[in-house]
């Protein structure tokens, strides 16, 4: 969705939850939607705004907007996500697979949240007008699959397998940054952000110079993604050690 696009809709939205005094849903966002919509509102007092996609460790979520008497810890998020687990037979499908055989049913993206992939099996989220729908899907790429609803207070929260590493910088650029979590020459990093190819927190940024903070989100298209998790000190040259982690 284009960003003044949601923008709009989300000030419907939450005008609708003051208004009405009703708990108002987006479809699933990505998260660089999230993340916008967090900026955008993050000054506004007048706005309770959460996401959710239906588990801990979920991608893509849904943002709410709440009415004043509602706290985000008392929203029950089972009126608006469902999910339900994919067993395949004979095969082990893969994410492209499945997201192929989910869209190939006549939905559009939005309404389909994070697939969860390990070995035979898949955790599909998705908004409840679909998942009857979806529930007859029979195949995902060439293999035979069953699908069965999930309760998600009984799906586990996802362990995200992660790398950690420890470098050194001159400075908190994001060309050294870069540089440094994906092992390649600051030249190089360079050339990758003026190439649109690094994303800072879900958004593309094309100054190699922009000051990256602890906790920032980084990808580089090709390479992987991964986050700022501390500064250290000092070395005897005066190099900034920093502490990242590679998302696997």
């Amino acid at each position: 969705m284009e960003q003044q696009e949601l923008r709009k809709r989300a000030e419907e939205l939450a005008e609708r939850a003051e208004r009405q005094s009703v708990v108002a849903a987006t479809l699933f966002l990505t998260p660089a939607e999230q993340y916008d919509l967090t900026q955008y509102f993050k000054n506004r007092r007048d706005v309770k705004l959460c996401f959710s996609g239906g588990a801990e460790g979920c991608e893509r979520q849904l943002a709410f907007f709440l009415p004043d008497w509602l706290e985000e810890e008392l929203l029950d998020v089972n009126e608006y996500i469902r999910a339900f687990r994919l067993t395949a037979h004979f095969g082990t499908p893969g994410h492209r697979d499945y997201m192929g055989a989910l869209l190939g049913m006549g939905i559009g993206r939005e309404w389909l949240g994070d697939i969860w992939v390990d070995e035979s099996t898949a955790i599909v989220f998705c908004l409840p007008s679909v998942e009857r729908h979806l529930l007859g899907i029979e195949k995902a790429g060439r293999v035979s699959v069953t699908a069965q609803p999930i309760a998600l207070a009984d799906i586990p929260p996802r362990v995200r397998k992660v790398k950690e590493l420890t470098f050194s910088v001159q400075s908190l650029r994001l060309d050294a940054i870069v540089a440094g979590m994906f092992h390649i020459s600051r030249s190089e990093a360079a050339r990758q952000i003026a190439l649109g190819a690094v994303s800072i927190n879900y958004s593309e940024t094309l100054k190699p110079d922009f000051a990256v903070k602890e906790g920032d989100i980084l990808s580089l298209r090709g390479s992987g993604k991964g986050q700022l998790i501390s500064l250290g000190g000092l070395s005897k040259k005066g190099r900034q050690f920093v502490t990242a982690e590679i998302w696997q």
